[in-house]
């Protein structure tokens, strides 16, 4: 049952050997916002580079095989699957109109029929008793697909990939530093910091919270399938109302002893700056995102 801690997802692990570890807290972030965003009206070639570029960094990175040996696999399966669902999906509701015309006039040549619109189409399928009519992938439905598998890789993977490889001081240093102009706005960015480090901090317990309660559960060998569905669901929504009810009192806790010990937030430039070491490393990840950007300008729609 201690198979959340075996699968560290969103937690700093330490280390040496990898040269993640040493890359700039904000080259990190701005490659992190690159993969978020050069996705966005991008072409799905765009896409499916970005999740290999993804995947060779953490190939190459040096980080130990055991850090996401079990949640990578788990999270492509998961893209897969939800690419397969959401290209199986119709994605047109209204149905087409009768052509006006007669189909003689409609008929073009080889040439001038282009691509074809419909991929793929199973059926009629029958669930027991129940029709399901045809499957029926088009390239609008595959293209929803891949951008739905694609984007949950490079969304997921981006940001844990930066969690546990930065320390949460150093992750609040470089936010700070970039948002350093608008404290002159009157923006509190100490206080933004701040807030940050303990959500980091209070990450760990949410995880720990939640393999207690699913402890509990499976020491009481429930059985969902006799239960049945309402009961089922009751024992979900019961399980979700006491993780929340569990983390608050933590968050409380850990609120009331950080003010009976005369807690204050630091300003970023007070915490842990990491050292900016291995200078070559940085020009080189520096100069590999402009690289990006203009690979993402020039064929970015491909």
């Amino acid at each position: 049952m201690d198979w959340l801690r075996q699968i560290p997802i969103g937690q700093y692990v330490d280390g040496s050997g990898s040269w993640l570890r040493d890359l700039d807290p904000r080259l990190k972030l701005a490659w992190t916002l690159a993969f978020l965003l050069t996705p966005i009206l991008a072409g799905p070639w765009w896409r499916l580079a970005l999740v290999g570029l993804l995947l060779l960094i953490t190939a190459a990175s040096g980080l130990p095989w055991r850090l996401w040996r079990r949640s990578l696999p788990l999270l492509l399966a998961l893209a897969l699957l939800v690419g397969l669902l959401a290209a199986s999906l119709p994605t047109d509701s209204v149905p087409p109109a009768p052509p006006t015309r007669p189909q003689s006039e409609l008929r073009l040549s080889p040439e001038q029929r282009g691509q074809r619109w419909e991929l793929v189409r199973w059926g009629p399928l029958q669930l027991g008793p129940v029709p399901l009519g045809p499957l029926v992938v088009t390239r609008r439905s595959a293209e929803l697909g891949l951008n739905s598998a694609t984007l949950l890789i490079t969304v997921i993977h981006s940001a844990n990939l930066l969690l546990i490889t930065t320390p949460p001081e150093g992750l609040v240093w470089g936010i700070g530093w970039c948002l350093a102009p608008l404290g002159r706005l009157g923006v509190p960015v100490e206080r933004l910091g701040f807030t940050l480090l303990l959500s980091l901090r209070f990450l760990p317990l949410v995880q720990e919270e939640f393999q207690n309660l699913l402890r509990s559960v499976a020491t009481r060998s429930v059985n969902l399938r006799r239960l049945g569905w309402q009961a089922s669901l009751g024992l979900v929504l019961a399980v979700g109302e006491r993780l929340l009810a569990n983390v608050l009192l933590r968050a409380e806790q850990g609120a009331e002893a950080l003010v009976a010990r005369g807690g204050r937030w630091l300003a970023p430039d007070q915490l842990l700056r990491p050292p900016l070491g291995r200078r070559p490393l940085q020009w080189g990840a520096g100069l590999a995102l402009l690289v990006l950007l203009g690979l993402r300008w020039k064929y970015g729609d491909v």
